[in-house]
């Protein structure tokens, strides 16, 4: 039972001792994977970037300080009303003076337009969505042409959660995801092992094909 209540907010997580629970797991260990898919996404100065799922912030603070040029803009996407709080106090800022935009909402219906976005990034959340090509599908409609898509991932510590129970969803393997992708308009979808600073992690990239 607590394993199923853990995972519920792993997903969503709630304003309540397991959320805050789960707020400081993301905190210690989402650091390095939401750096290192920023990095991965080399964002220019004046790009238009999306991350996905964004918890407490930590990867909006880092692409937000590479977005240096007025047209630099950056967008929040997270279901979590408590994850939505929390980053909104950690960005302040940046909120105010205009440069991120965070939305409470699905990767099912991002509140974007069209050919939006020049980067996507997420980590640790593709398989929570409960529909991988609806929420494929979104991501692409969002994106421009060419645009660039990187998550990140521990593979091995993600197959430990799914062997304790904590993750039942046969969503979290990631060929599932990558499949997806290719399904709904994304080439050069490809999974390559990193490494940095002797920490090792996967990434998954895409990009937005609309010819």
């Amino acid at each position: 039972m607590f394993a199923e209540w853990f995972s519920q907010q792993l997903a969503k997580p709630t304003h309540s001792l397991l959320g805050w629970v789960a707020k400081k797991l993301f905190e210690r260990n989402n650091r390095f994977l939401e750096e290192s898919a920023v990095k991965l996404c080399d964002i220019q100065p004046d790009n238009v970037v999306l991350e996905l799922g964004f918890g407490p912030g930590l990867g909006l603070q880092e692409a937000a300080r590479r977005l240096t040029q007025p047209g630099g803009k950056l967008y929040g996407l997270d279901i979590s009303e408590y994850m939505y709080n929390t980053a909104r106090e950690r960005l302040q800022a940046d909120i105010q003076s205009g440069k991120v935009t965070l939305y409470l909402g699905s990767v099912e219906q991002i509140s974007l337009a069209d050919n939006a976005v020049d980067k996507v990034y997420h980590c640790n959340c593709y398989y929570f969505w409960p529909d991988l090509r609806a929420g494929s599908r979104e991501i692409h409609r969002v994106m421009k042409p060419g645009a660039l898509m990187v998550t990140t991932l521990h593979l091995e510590a993600l197959q430990r959660v799914v062997a304790s129970g904590v993750l039942k969803d046969t969503n979290w393997q990631p060929e599932l995801y990558m499949e997806a992708l290719s399904e709904t308009g994304f080439v050069d979808v490809r999974m390559e092992e990193q490494q940095d600073n002797e920490r090792s992690f996967k990434a998954i990239f895409a990009t937005a094909n609309k010819a």
